[in-house]
C-alpha cells in the first residue's frame, strides 16, 4: 500500500455519528440494504432466465438488471446483476439519458420507459432499455431496470448480426424514449412500432411480458424495503454501495506505479472491403490514486456496423480496471470515480451517427479492454493478465423449415465462446467468454432443437495455447453441419494476428480462421464420418476468414494470405454445409522455460500439447503415443534438461 492509499480515510474508519450522518442509518441497516439491493437484481433476472421465449435470453442470459437512485442523487447506480458484462457501465448513463429526455417529472407509478437507440444507451438496438420508476408518498425514489436482447428489431439482417451493415438506417428500428406501459396498461403506439419492424413478434411479445413483471417484482421488493427502513436509509444504502467502489478502486490504482504506459489493439478490417485496418491505442497516465485513460490515437469510425458507442467504451474501460486491478468489490457508479477517459467523438470507440453504424460494439470496445492490459502489463509485473480470444467471431443464420415457418441462430453457431488468458495464479481457461462478456453457453440440445443444425464438434486445438510457466487457454474448434437451405453472415474480425498475447515472459496463443465445407464434405447420417481435421481436409474447404496458404487453405501467419470475412457479404449454403470456427488462441504467462514438466507432460496426454510442441516450446522431451497410451506419457528427464540448458531452444 502507497503512502497516499494509507492517509486516506477509510470509510471503515468513520465512526457510528460520521457514518450515520453521512449514510442517514447505521453500519448494520445500510449493509442489510446494500445486500438487499444485491437481491432484488438477482431476483429480477432469475425471473427472467427461467420464464424466457427467445433463445438469446434463455440460453445465452443476454441481458441485466440495475438499481439506481433517484434524479435528486444524480441517478447513482448502485448495483449490477452477475450476468452480461457490456451492459454495465452503459446502463447508468443509458438510464440518465432516456429519463432526462423524456422528462422525470412526466414519469408516474406504473410507467415503464423504454430507449434502444445506441448512441443514447449504448450497446445495439436490439438490446432494449427498460426503466421502471419507483415512487414513495409522489416522489421518485429509485429506478429498476432490465436491459434485455429482443430476437429481432428489424433492419436488413434478421436478428441483426453483420458487420457488413453500413449506417443507422441499415441497423434496424431505433426507439427514442418513450413509454411502452402507461399505468401499466401497454401503449399501444409503441407496441405497433416495434410489432409492425420486428420479424419475430411471437417470441418478443411473451419476453416483453415477462420483463414488465419483473420489473413490477423489483419496484415492490424495494418499495417493500423502504416502507421497513426508511426512504433515508434506503439512499443512504445506494450512496454507500458507489462509495465502497469508488474507495476499492481508488486503492487498487494506488497499488499501480506511476508512470505513463500505452498499448495498442487492432481490428482487421470492417465489412466494406480489407482496405483499412482499425487501431484502438490507449494512452494511460497513471498519478497516485487517479488514472486517466485516453484513446485519442485511436483510429477514425469503421465504415460498417463494427463500431462501439463512448458508452460502450466506458464500459470496456471499467472492466478492464475491475479485472486487471479490484474483481472482488462491486461494479457501481462508483467504479468510474477515480477514473478519466479522454475519448474524441468519431472514433471506431465513440462512432457517432448517421454512418458510424453501431451494432457488433463489442467488436469495437472489446479492443479497447485488450489494449488497456497491454499497456499496464509492464506496470502490472508478474501481476499482468495475457490476452483472450479476442472476437466474438460471431455467426448468424436463418431460413425456412419445410412448414414455412422461419427460424434464426443468434451466437450460437460461431466463434462466441473460446480461451482466456493465463495469470500468475495458474493456466487459463480453455472455453468460456470473451472478458468483457459474462453470458451461458447455450447447450448443444437446446441449439439442435432450435433451430436445423447439429453441432458436430467443439473441441480444443493442440499447440494453440501461449505457452508459459503458466498455459494460455487452447483455441476451440467448432463445427456445425446445416440440414436445411439457408443464408449466413460470419463476422471474424480479429484473424490477422493473436488477440492472446502473452505477459511476464509467456509467449502468444495462435491466431484463428474461419471455413465453409460443402455438403459431401462428411457423411454423418451414413457412416457416421466426420469431417477431418488433418491439413489434407482444408485444400476442399471455401476459405471464409484468417490468413492461410492461398493453395492449401491451411492457417499460416508467417507466409499466407490474409482471406476477407466479407468478400461474400453472406453466404448461402444447401443442406449438408459445415462451418469450421477455430477461434484465437489465449496468453501464456511467465517464462515457457519455467514450466513444470509434469504440466508439460499432462498437456500432452490431454491433448493440449503435441510431442513436438512440449518440445518447441517449452523443452520438454516426452515420449510415447498420446493417441492410443495417453497415460503411457513419460518424460525424458535427462534430454529435457540439455534441451531446457541451451538457450534459444523453446520459442
Amino acid at each position: 500500500m502507497t503512502d497516499d492509499v494509507a492517509a486516506v480515510q477509510r470509510l471503515r474508519d468513520l465512526d457510528d455519528e460520521a457514518f450515520g450522518l453521512r449514510y442517514g442509518a447505521d453500519r448494520f441497516t445500510v449493509s442489510v440494504l446494500a445486500n438487499r439491493l444485491q437481491y432484488v437484481v438477482e431476483h429480477m433476472c432469475s425471473g427472467l432466465l427461467t420464464n424466457a421465449f427467445s433463445l438469446i435470453l434463455r440460453d445465452w442470459y443476454d441481458f441485466a438488471a440495475t438499481v439506481s437512485g433517484p434524479p435528486g442523487e444524480g441517478y447513482p447506480m448502485s448495483s449490477v446483476s452477475n450476468s452480461l458484462a457490456v451492459f454495465f457501465g452503459t446502463m447508468a448513463d443509458g438510464l440518465r439519458n432516456t429519463v432526462e429526455e423524456f422528462g422525470p417529472d412526466e414519469l408516474a407509478p406504473g410507467d415503464l420507459l423504454i430507449c434502444n437507440d445506441p448512441y443514447r444507451t449504448g450497446t445495439h438496438v436490439n438490446d432494449v432499455l427498460f426503466i421502471r420508476p419507483v415512487f414513495h408518498e409522489g416522489r421518485l425514489a429509485a429506478f429498476v431496470s432490465l436491459r434485455a436482447h429482443q430476437l429481432d428489431m428489424g433492419g436488413v439482417v434478421p436478428a441483426g448480426f453483420s458487420a457488413t451493415k453500413r449506417d443507422v438506417y441499415e441497423t434496424g428500428l431505433v426507439l427514442a424514449p418513450q413509454l411502452l406501459y402507461r399505468n401499466d396498461k401497454p401503449v399501444r403506439s409503441t407496441f405497433n412500432l416495434i410489432f409492425d419492424n420486428a420479424r419475430f413478434g411471437a417470441l418478443l411479445l411473451p419476453d416483453i411480458k415477462t420483463i414488465h413483471q419483473n420489473l413490477k417484482l423489483g419496484e415492490r421488493l424495494i418499495t417493500e424495503s423502504i416502507e421497513r427502513y426508511g426512504l433515508p436509509a434506503f439512499l443512504g444504502a445506494i450512496r454507500y454501495r458507489c462509495d465502497v467502489s469508488a474507495e476499492s478502486m481508488a486503492d487498487a490504482l494506488g497499488t499501480v506505479p506511476d508512470g505513463v504506459y500505452e498499448g495498442e489493439e487492432h481490428i482487421d478490417c470492417d465489412g466494406a472491403d480489407d482496405s483499412v485496418e482499425y487501431r484502438v491505442q490507449v494512452r494511460i497516465s497513471k498519478v497516485g490514486r487517479d488514472i486517466e485513460i485516453d484513446l485519442s490515437g485511436t483510429s477514425p469510425q469503421a465504415r460498417t456496423s463494427i463500431n462501439a458507442s463512448v458508452l460502450d467504451t466506458k464500459t470496456a474501460v471499467g472492466m478492464a480496471l475491475k479485472l486487471l486491478l479490484d474483481p472482488s468489490t462491486p461494479f457501481t457508479s462508483g467504479t468510474y470515480r477515480p477514473v478519466d477517459i479522454v475519448l474524441p467523438p468519431g472514433t471506431v470507440a465513440s462512432a457517432v451517427p448517421p454512418d458510424g453504424a453501431v451494432f457488433l460494439f463489442w467488436e469495437g470496445s472489446g479492443p479497447v479492454l485488450l489494449a488497456i492490459f497491454r499497456a499496464l502489463a509492464s506496470a502490472l509485473g508478474e501481476r499482468a493478465v495475457a490476452g483472450d480470444f479476442g472476437s466474438l467471431s460471431i455467426h448468424n443464420a436463418n431460413g425456412m423449415l419445410p412448414n414455412g415457418m422461419p427460424w434464426v441462430t443468434t451466437a450460437q453457431c460461431g466463434g462466441e465462446h473460446g480461451p482466456w488468458g493465463a495469470t500468475r495464479h495458474g493456466d487459463a481457461d480453455n472455453y468460456s467468454v470473451p472478458y468483457l462478456a459474462n453470458n451461458l453457453d447455450p447447450a448443444t440440445e437446446a441449439i439442435e432443437s432450435d433451430v436445423p443444425v447439429v453441432v458436430l464438434r467443439k473441441e480444443y486445438t493442440a499447440d494453440t495455447a501461449g505457452a508459459g510457466t503458466h498455459r494460455g487457454g487452447a483455441a476451440v474448434l467448432k463445427d456445425t453441419l446445416w440440414l436445411a437451405p439457408a443464408e449466413h453472415w460470419s463476422s471474424p474480425l480479429h484473424t490477422k494476428r493473436s488477440s492472446g498475447f502473452g505477459v511476464h515472459g509467456g509467449r502468444s496463443g495462435a491466431a484463428g480462421a474461419v471455413w465453409l465445407f460443402g455438403k459431401d464434405a462428411c457423411d454423418v447420417g451414413g457412416e457416421g464420418r466426420l469431417l477431418g481435421t488433418e491439413d489434407a481436409v482444408y485444400a476442399n474447404a471455401v476459405p471464409v476468414a484468417g490468413v492461410l496458404d492461398p493453395e492449401t487453405h491451411v492457417r499460416d501467419l508467417e507466409h499466407g494470405r490474409y482471406f476477407y470475412f466479407a468478400s461474400t457479404p453472406h453466404w448461402r449454403t444447401e443442406p449438408g454445409a459445415i462451418f469450421r470456427y477455430l477461434t484465437n488462441g489465449g496468453g501464456g504467462w511467465g517464462d515457457p522455460r519455467e514450466r513444470d514438466p509434469e504440466a508439460v507432460r499432462r498437456d500432452v496426454r490431454d491433448g493440449y500439447v503435441t510431442i513436438e510442441g512440449a518440445a518447441h516450446h517449452y523443452g520438454v522431451v516426452v515420449t510415447g503415443d498420446p493417441e492410443t497410451d495417453p497415460e503411457g506419457v513419460r518424460i525424458d528427464a535427462d534430454a529435457t534438461a540439455r534441451l531446457r540448458s541451451v538457450e534459444g531452444n523453446v520459442r
